[in-house]
């Protein structure tokens, strides 16, 4: 990374440049890691998440955009409008690579411009460029088409956000390319409470290796590696969503909105099926040789699409599958498609809409609230309509759009959401993999599986390299540490910026990153640099009013399902916390690191806060 940071004041349309401290870079390596650092000058607690001095951070990490493995990822971070405290999420595509052949390592934007702007950065030249014609008037596939054609370059890349980020929608992403997205805790409101319509960048410099003949040569034996691996021929053949029947049968895929024991349909909308009928190509993001990106073409019936459109990925298959027990690939298709196109997050779209459908069977709520709408199980067509009104602010979805934790709130049925500290939990349960309790209640940015999918060591994905063995998915005791440990290798891929499909060795990537840095890393410094980053994002989150004590499932999922593959069990997560904050050196009565560990880890200047 050369360290260099693009700051641009929206409000004042100021444009200034300034150098990341090489010391953070050391510690922190880059991508969300390093993000937690920077946004630690600018935390105000006594700030609204959308409030126009509150930042958003783009950062890339030092392998982005270095043609593989994988490494075509970037990070947006700030304080999350939809939990309240440390918001992240990662987007592949082209973006970050683009960003980083401009000269640039991250982009910081604060304030809040008069009126609708897109910024153009093209090598050294940037520009704050009204979009009043976008605002409103343009899905996230037609806002990069029109931005493109305005910039005169047909290799810009653009991420940019849709009518919910305008409307700030709290679980509103980023979209760029085919349908990628930075989709989680609701940076896409950020971005829109800042009239920032989308991010285009043109770069033609080449990124800057310290030993680039002996990265390349790495670097092409590590593809050639994943190459080989039997799960890239997996997710290449059949997509995320390649191994959905497999994980219902073990109870893993959630239904009827965590309440159902079975789902018959899930072979009718699994990768396998997928690809048998209406599956057309792949898409890969920059450097990527596993292209899990689906793109499908449904040629006939209500869902026909107008030429070659993104198949969804498992997370939106479930949202509007199982949960709403629909097993129509074609209906599912259209309505991830339109979350994308609206520019809000599947997955929590599809949990509140599925919560809704659970309020209407216990009669919380009826065809009163819904506009006449009638919500029943197996039945998905509803779901357009309500897309639509959440991301307009209409009728019942005005409340909806404020998330599970606020809509179930409103109407006295708190008990109901699934969510951790308001973030809505992935299609993943935790009664069926006991580790991944643990990783949902601890993870700084709320239920999410992406500082931790712990499930997947469960299933038989042993990290050897890392002490990380496989562990039975239903013993709840003795494995709180390993949790810990590999919640700060996902750190470490959340910095570097890396792909959770890639399994590549702990210690190439080691010399990946010495390779590209000068420096020598070492799979302990790397460790220990995640480690630092999980505590500084554990005290970001004390500053705005974490409360340990919320650090419990919810309500439907201390109920066991004893006619599926969780086999009826329920985590003790009490006793797993416990062995979890002694493995991390926390205080189990505040929920903070103890002092010792701070300084250990070199995070003295927290202390004070």
């Amino acid at each position: 990374m050369n360290g260099r940071m693009l700051c641009i004041d929206l409000s004042t349309g100021a444009i200034t440049r300034q150098e990341i401290p090489p010391e953070w870079r050391n510690e922190y390596i880059g991508g969300s890691g390093l993000g937690a650092r920077i946004l630690w000058n600018y935390l105000r607690p006594d700030l609204h998440p959308l409030a126009a001095e509150n930042p958003l951070l783009w950062i890339t990490g030092p392998l982005t955009g270095t043609a593989g493995p994988t490494t075509g990822r970037f990070t947006i971070c700030g304080r999350s409008p939809q939990t309240g405290i440390w918001g992240e999420s990662n987007i592949g595509g082209f973006v970050g690579p683009e960003l980083r052949a401009a000269g640039y390592d991250a982009v910081l934007i604060t304030g809040q411009a008069p009126a609708p702007v897109y910024i153009w950065i093209h090598n050294e030249t940037v520009e704050l460029r009204g979009a009043e014609h976008l605002w409103g008037q343009t899905d996230t596939y037609e806002t990069q088409q029109r931005i493109r054609q305005e910039t005169g370059e047909r290799l810009a890349k653009i991420a940019c956000i849709g009518l919910a980020g305008e409307n700030r929608i709290v679980f509103a992403g980023i979209f760029s390319d085919h349908g990628r997205a930075a989709a989680r805790t609701g940076m896409g409101a950020l971005m829109g409470s800042k009239n920032l319509k989308a991010l285009a960048v043109r770069g033609t410099g080449v990124i800057g290796l310290v030993e680039s003949e002996g990265y390349k040569r790495l670097r092409v034996e590590a593809n050639r590696d994943l190459l080989q691996q039997n799960m890239t021929a997996v997710y290449k053949a059949t997509g995320t969503s390649g191994a959905a029947e497999y994980l219902q049968m073990l109870g893993d895929m959630p239904q009827k909105y965590w309440t159902g024991s079975s789902f018959e349909g899930a072979g009718k909308i699994s990768g396998g099926e997928m690809a048998a009928t209406i599956l057309s190509g792949t898409s890969a993001c920059q450097g990527c040789v596993i292209s899990c990106g689906r793109v499908v073409l449904i040629p006939d019936g209500p869902y026909k699409t107008q030429g070659r459109v993104k198949g969804p990925e498992y997370e939106t298959i479930c949202t509007f599958g199982p949960q709403l027990l629909v097993d129509d690939l074609a209906q599912i298709t259209a309505l991830g498609n339109l979350c994308d196109r609206l520019g809000m997050d599947s997955i929590s779209a599809g949990n509140i809409i599925a919560l809704a459908y659970l309020m209407y069977e216990k009669g919380i709520i009826t065809s009163t609230d819904t506009g006449g709408i009638e919500l029943v199980w197996g039945d998905a067509s509803p779901c357009f309509v309500l897309l639509e009104q959440i991301a307009r602010r209409d009728g019942i979805g005005d409340l909806m759009a404020q998330g599970v934790k606020i809509f179930s709130a409103h109407l006295g049925c708190e008990e109901l959401a699934v969510q951790v500290h308001g973030l809505d939990l992935p299609m993943h349960d935790p009664r069926a993999f006991s580790g991944q309790a643990i990783a949902y209640l601890t993870s700084p940015r709320g239920g999410c599986h992406n500082q931790s999918d712990y499930f997947s060591i469960e299933l038989g994905g042993s990290l050897d390299d890392l002490g990380l063995p496989m562990t039975d998915r239903f013993d709840d005791y003795g494995k709180a540490h390993l949790v810990a440990r590999h919640q700060f290798w996902r750190t470490v891929t959340n910095s570097v910026v890396f792909c959770y499909f890639a399994v590549v060795p702990a210690q190439t990537i080691a010399q990946l990153l010495s390779l590209a840095t000068g420096q020598i890393w070492t799979v302990d410094r790397l460790l220990e640099a995640g480690e630092r980053a999980w505590n500084l994002k554990r005290m970001y989150n004390l500053k705005l009013g974490l409360n340990p004590n919320a650090e419990k499932l919810p309500k439907l999922l201390l109920e066991a399902l004893h006619e599926s593959g969780q086999a009826g069990h329920v985590p003790d997560t009490e006793a797993m916390l416990n062995e979890y904050y002694a493995a991390c050196c926390w205080d189990r009565q505040t929920g903070a690191p103890f002092p010792a560990k701070l300084r250990s880890l070199s995070l003295d200047f927290t202390i004070g806060d």
